[in-house]
């Protein structure tokens, strides 16, 4: 049954690819939907759906799913560029918060690789961590021992670093803590409520972070580092 499935996901997919290059791109937009409700999630599947939305000028779908791409291969060129692109045609240009150089130097370390490259990292590291052990437990040349203790802890915290890495990643893959503005012009209150203050206005295709949640009202975060509240109801999450 599985197999069969797949066989009809690949299917479709080859079917999305063809009317995508015919330009018929909301029934290109219609099967790579088909093919994410069926479980088969990929960068490419996110990518291409993201180009057929660019095509249509539905900027904000189209950065959404450039997003979904970006989460699962962070570091594609293609990717990041149409993600640019489609960035430069909506309406907010919000000044990014520059990081602390520490937090930037973590942040592009854990997106430096994927999950699974990060734990088979942490794999061989930990397996020249046994041999340097065992090297260590079993020669008898003073030289030697010195060379492999020093290198089994310099693969210890290889090890500890490339797990830490993996796992963060992983988590930030799963959680819902992003999410694109799909609403035209949304009104920022200073609580979640519609009689409190107004704040700020943001646009259509704007990207947030999710820091709180209340009723049917999220708390965000934008990039220049504003926080606001807004309806769940006008955005879609990442």
């Amino acid at each position: 049954m599985k197999i069969f499935l797949s066989i009809l996901l690949l299917i479709l997919l080859e079917e999305a690819n063809k009317v995508y290059n015919e330009g018929s791109y909301g029934q290109a937009i219609e099967l790579y939907e088909k093919v994410l409700e069926n479980g088969y999630t990929s960068a490419e599947v996110y990518y291409n759906l993201g180009n057929a939305f660019f095509k249509q000028n539905n900027f904000a779908a189209a950065i959404l799913n450039y997003e979904k791409a970006k989460k699962i291969e962070p570091n594609d060129e293609d990717i990041n560029f149409n993600l640019k692109i489609a960035n430069n045609r909506i309406v907010d240009k919000i000044e990014t918060v520059p990081e602390l150089f520490y937090l930037q130097w973590w942040n592009s370390l854990i997106y430096a690789l994927t999950v699974d490259q990060w734990g088979w990292t942490g794999l061989i590291s930990f397996f020249l961590l046994l041999v340097m052990a065992l090297i260590f437990l079993l020669s008898r040349i003073v030289w030697l021992k010195k060379l492999s203790f020093w290198f089994g802890l310099l693969f210890l915290l290889i090890s500890i670093s490339t797990y830490a890495l993996a796992n963060q990643k992983f988590n930030s893959f799963r959680k819902d803590h992003e999410a694109i503005v799909f609403t035209p012009t949304v009104t920022v209150k200073s609580s979640p409520s519609e009689s409190s203050i107004d704040l700020f206005v943001i646009h259509e295709g704007t990207k947030v972070e999710l820091t709180d949640n209340l009723g049917d009202w999220y708390e965000i975060k934008i990039a220049n580092g504003s926080v606001g509240w807004i309806k769940n109801d006008d955005i879609e999450k990442i």
